[in-house]
């Protein structure tokens, strides 16, 4: 029988790659350990990523900047927070950012997606995830695909960012699959600043990154069938303690992260002077939120698959084309 192909989202790629312990914690075991609750700062990244999604929905003559923060405003959660007056001057603070970003935001250009979900196959992995935006603008050889992601942190995106990020690498090659368009650009965008952070890769540069996903993928799935063997015994989930332990999740199911320090509290990433990423990217287990992480030298089937395409030039060679 062939090897079934791994089914994973970015996100599960990059948990894995960041701790495998914590990756085992979040996607193997059952009951899965008791995860912290929500901090502050991911419950501003939800509520603007929500906003700037369904700012796209409103009637054309109501999709202005006002409109966009009026929006933050009603999608906002309180969770993590120190108090309600905390709660209160970051929903200002951030409903603010919200506003000025989409001044620069040209509300007839419908993007082509929002939120939409892509996939395709490399040799070992069925890839599937979900892209804030992706937009439609003018090519050299016709129009081509952008993608776009939004960043909340209080640590302003770069251009290397932006060439380094897996998830936004694969997302390109997903939907240049899946459209049939060329897809090369992609950006980040810092809604706190307004700022762009961007890259347009090449087809050998996103081949290169189809190639990174498909090693991890080949060591998570042997991690996997390590623990459908030995479970939690199994040699194949180490932790990689670091910094980052503080602000783990699952932390308190592993005591070698818990000799890393004392936990952060839910709200410290939103204190002055802290720079550390604040709309949960090193946590990635909500796709709206998959980070930029850079990559060191590491290089269950949806619906909808059809026949398989020789794509030629296209940056997955000949893969299974979504849709």
């Amino acid at each position: 029988m062939p090897t079934p192909l791994y089914a994973a989202s970015p996100s599960r790629l990059l948990a894995y790659l960041e701790c495998p312990r914590r990756y085992r914690f979040q996607y193997l075991d059952r009951p899965r350990p008791t995860s912290r609750p929500q901090r502050a700062h991911t419950s501003v990244g939800l509520a603007t990523h929500n906003a700037l999604r369904d700012w796209w929905d409103l009637p054309r003559g109501e999709r202005t900047a006002s409109g966009g923060a009026a929006l933050l405003r009603k999608a906002w959660i309180e969770t993590g927070f120190r108090d309600d007056d905390q709660s209160g001057r970051w929903r200002s603070r951030v409903g603010g950012e919200v506003e000025a970003y989409l001044g620069d935001v040209d509300p007839d250009d419908q993007p082509r997606g929002i939120e939409r979900t892509v996939a395709m196959r490399t040799d070992s992995l069925v890839l599937n995830g979900r892209v804030d935006r992706i937009d439609e603008r003018p090519g050299v050889d016709g129009p081509e695909l952008v993608i776009v992601d939004y960043k909340t942190s209080r640590r302003t995106c770069t251009e290397e960012d932006a060439r380094t990020s897996l998830p936004l690498a694969l997302y390109a090659a997903a939907a240049w699959t899946m459209f049939r368009r060329r897809t090369l650009r992609v950006e980040l965008h810092h809604v706190p600043t307004g700022t762009v952070a961007a890259h347009t890769h090449t087809v050998e540069s996103l081949r290169r990154k189809l190639d990174e996903a498909d090693s991890l993928a080949r060591d998570a799935r042997k991690a996997d069938a390590s623990y459908r063997e030995l479970g939690v015994e199994s040699p194949s989930f180490p932790p990689l303690p670091s910094a980052l332990c503080t602000w783990c999740d699952y932390r308190a199911a592993c005591p070698e992260g818990q000799r890393m320090g004392p936990e952060k509290s839910s709200w410290a990433a939103l204190e002055p002077g802290d720079e550390r990423r604040t709309d949960g990217e090193r946590y990635p287990e909500e796709e709206l939120l998959e980070g930029t992480v850079r990559l060191g030298g590491r290089a269950g089937q949806p619906e909808g698959w059809g026949r398989e395409d020789d794509l030629g030039g296209e940056p997955g060679g000949s893969v299974r084309r979504a849709g």
